[in-house]
């Protein structure tokens, strides 16, 4: 237990101009470096945090927050399951949907597709794709016009803007006494959306439910509904519970079991880049120990003469983890408070560099996120800072306790 007299002396020999100038240098180093690791770590993390953030809002915006289909073949009766799955209390919409696999030809450009089939109303309560349209509208996807709307990506590496024409590849195809032939169908392109997610602007084309019916012929079935929940982190339980009320016949995924590896992955690298960051501060912590045993050297006499006039082991130890915590605790404060107040900024801070230099560190032209979004988690600072703290104690209980081990007469014999 740190006495007053141990607490007074400790904050005694922090104060005091050093002889040892040495000492110096290196207390300021290790403060230093605390600070630069505690730092960086609520920065980086923050700007991680963002970064997923972001990812999993556009992910969503496009992906179900639950989905229900059929465990063989098309699901047939959906409009009666979707208005008893709109009854449950977290689910705020269905809507169905035809998947299916084609390609794209526009005269001597082709593309594989992923084909979705909709009815704009009701998709529109469980997805903001069409609600990123660039150009055209989303009321032009109507039943029996084959109309289409692609990705901004998909529509250049074609070529074709609102109002030209493309042919679909079916992959299902019809029997002819010439054999198997692909169904084609020719469709207008009237929008284009552009969701900054590759994946999707090259990828993906939406056409109106009942036209994807009758080409992929489904027999006036869907695939499946996809659901919008009040709480998309709850979609795990929602869809257990869905699971439960419908029985073994249907199919129920969320996103967090579509899109599990992408945010696993997140995840982990989280985690190590926290260890990783992390060795900072313990490489400011060894100055620590430097520092205290080049302390202890320069005060042996001190502690000599303080041992003969009652002070206990326990004590001088206690004198010296003063001075250790005193170093770790100034550098996690100011590295926790300047770690804050980038992680709040840093939208501010990066392109305020960017213009000052010349320079662009995540081009639009390449990366999906050409910003660098952060989100602050209190929690995090808390973890970051207590860790901190910690190992900068556990660096000073070494020196401490070979100054404790002191002995007055050995110490005092030369002097």
């Amino acid at each position: 237990m740190i006495r007053p007299v141990a607490l007074f002396i400790g904050l005694r020999y922090t104060r005091a101009r050093r002889r040892n100038h040495f000492v110096s240098f290196i207390s300021g180093v290790s403060i230093l470096g605390i600070t630069i690791g505690v730092w960086a770590l609520i920065t980086v993390l923050s700007v991680m945090n963002g970064f997923e953030r972001e990812l999993r809002e556009r992910i969503l915006s496009v992906a179900a927050h639950a989905t229900v289909s059929a465990r063989h073949g098309w699901l047939k009766d959906w409009p009666g399951l979707a208005k008893s799955l709109s009854e449950h209390p977290e689910v705020l919409a269905a809507a169905p949907f035809i998947y299916g696999q084609g390609l794209l030809t526009r005269a001597n450009t082709v593309s594989g597709v992923l084909v979705r089939g909709i009815i704009p109303e009701e998709e529109s309560k469980v997805s903001g794709i069409l609600n990123n349209l660039i150009s055209g509208e989303s009321a032009s996807l109507r039943e029996g016009e084959w109309k289409i709307v692609l990705g901004a990506q998909l529509a250049r590496s074609l070529g074709v803007s609102v109002g030209d024409r493309v042919t679909l590849i079916a992959p299902k195809g019809k029997i002819s006494p010439a054999g198997l032939l692909p169904r084609m169908r020719r469709f207008e392109v009237s929008a284009i959306f552009e969701m900054d997610m590759y994946e999707y602007d090259s990828g993906i084309a939406l056409i109106h439910l009942a036209d994807a019916a009758r080409l992929l012929e489904t027999d006036r079935g869907v695939t499946g509904l996809r659901l919008s929940l009040e709480e998309i982190y709850r979609a795990p339980l929602v869809s257990q519970q869905l699971r439960q009320q419908l029985g073994s016949s249907f199919r129920l995924s969320d996103w967090t079991r579509e899109h599990a590896n992408f945010f696993t992955a997140l995840k982990i690298e989280r985690r190590v880049m926290f260890v990783i960051l992390l060795l900072i501060i313990a490489v400011a912590a060894f100055n620590i120990v430097s520092t205290l045993v080049m302390v202890v050297t320069d005060k042996r006499a001190d502690v000599a003469i303080l041992r003969t006039l009652g002070l206990r082991p326990a004590q001088v130890m206690a004198v010296f983890i003063v001075q250790g915590v005193v170093i770790g605790f100034g550098g996690t404060l100011v590295g926790g408070v300047l770690g804050v107040l980038t992680a709040l900024n840093i939208e501010t801070l990066v392109p305020w560099v960017e213009n000052l230099f010349g320079i662009e560190f995540f081009p639009a032209s390449v990366y999906v996120i050409s910003d660098f979004p952060a989100q602050l988690k209190w929690p995090d600072v808390y973890l970051i800072s207590g860790v901190s703290f910690l190992i900068c104690l556990a660096a000073t209980l070494y020196p401490a306790w070979r100054a404790s081990r002191t002995q007055p007469a050995e110490a005092l014999r030369y002097e």
